[in-house]
């Protein structure tokens, strides 16, 4: 099979106050040794995968803020990828973006370079919330970038929202809605805020300067969307996720049906060949690591046939349509029903899963609960 490539960029202008994930200032200096070991990288597996594990069906360009970096150095990632790996043609990807980091010159660059895919963070279309959680971006910039990128090519944008903020209201997510819907992205993502340790945020709840929102205020949240969303339009296809018919994001669905995929850059995470494995999080540790020609590898792990199983099953729950049963028995060559019929029967009898044309599935009462129900298959 062929792979998915996720290309981490650890850089920031300046952190989000609820991210946890891994990404330091931009400092020139940090930025070319960063280039320097990626392209080490890419060199490395170049030399280690053959066949399929070097043809990428998508690419996704993350952080961090991939766009603080000037549109030039994008462009020479994706050249590199082009030298070590094979890309085909109609290949998904994607950088993430967020407003206030792009303008039409750069995107214009970045769709020559052969992005087709952008994914903005927006977060919320309310100033006040913005400030809130630390973003340095208003809605009206956001809504320039979608016009920008409309104007450089962009054909398929998703838009990123986050719903259970402190001091968010039913009302508020409302209008963020019908704001997003107004700009006609062709995918957009809805994720509860995750309370992540040590981050400022959190601390502000733990200190009592912050009152997380309601349990009730973000289930009302979570269904408005789906009704919103599906009304004008947009498939409900994973449990953050919406979609335009034909818009979904291959390479997040390459997650959760529990694809291959090989993640380059500090912090990032890989799937192949049964093993997961991670990178260092420290540029120079990172940096000196490949320059020492050794993978830089944080943690490793060779997953059992028995984790192989539970992961197809748990990721696979996430979307809609659910696990493809006859899917997971050629994968496997066993029957899902004979392996966790008895987490089946409990969670069906429970009104939390279904069987349905072929595919296990989360009930509609079990969508808020679903880590619930993941839990079982661990």
């Amino acid at each position: 099979m062929s792979i998915g490539l996720y290309i981490h960029v650890p850089f920031c202008l300046r952190k989000c106050l609820y991210c946890d994930f891994t990404s330091y200032p931009v400092q020139r200096e940090q930025v070319q040794l960063y280039l320097q070991s990626l392209t080490a990288e890419m060199a490395l597996y170049s030399e280690e995968l053959t066949g399929k594990n070097k043809i990428i069906e998508t690419i996704f360009v993350g952080g961090g803020t991939p766009t603080c970096l000037m549109p030039r150095y994008l462009a020479e990632i994706l050249e590199q990828v082009g030298k070590y790996f094979h890309l085909p043609p109609g290949a998904e990807i994607t950088t993430e973006a967020n407003p206030g980091t792009v303008n039409l010159p750069d995107l214009k660059e970045l769709k020559a370079a052969g992005f087709n895919r952008l994914s903005l963070g927006v977060q919320s279309t309310r100033q006040e919330l913005l400030t809130l959680i630390g973003r340095i971006h208003n809605f009206s910039e956001a809504q320039q970038a979608v016009a920008d990128a409309r104007a450089a090519g962009f054909n398929n944008i998703n838009l990123d929202l986050i719903f259970g903020l402190p001091t968010q209201t039913a009302a508020h997510w409302r209008q963020s809605l019908s704001e997003i819907l107004a700009l006609q992205p062709e995918h957009i993502s809805c994720y509860g805020l995750q309370w992540e340790e040590g981050t400022p945020l959190t601390k502000a709840v733990e200190q009592g300067q912050l009152k997380p929102c309601a349990e009730e205020e973000e289930l009302a949240m979570f269904e408005m969307a789906r009704e919103l969303l599906g009304l004008a339009g947009y498939q409900y296809y994973e449990i953050s996720n919406f979609a335009r018919p034909g818009f979904e994001c291959r390479h997040n669905l390459r997650y959760w049906q529990n694809q291959t995929y090989l993640g380059l850059g500090p912090a990032a995470h890989s799937y192949l060949d049964q093993i997961r494995w991670s990178n260092v999080e420290n540029i120079e540790e990172y940096a000196a690591l490949l320059k020492q020609g050794n993978r830089p590898v944080a943690d490793r792990t060779v997953l059992t046939l028995q984790e192989q199983m539970e992961e197809t099953v748990f990721l696979g729950l996430r979307m809609i349509k659910g696990v493809n049963l006859a899917s997971f028995e050629q994968r496997f060559q066993t029957p899902l029903l004979e392996v966790f019929g008895k987490q089946v029967s409990k969670l069906t009898e429970k009104g939390l899963l279904k069987l349905s044309n072929g595919h296990l599935k989360l009930t509609e009462k079990a969508l808020p609960l679903a880590n619930q129900v993941f839990a079982e298959f661990v």
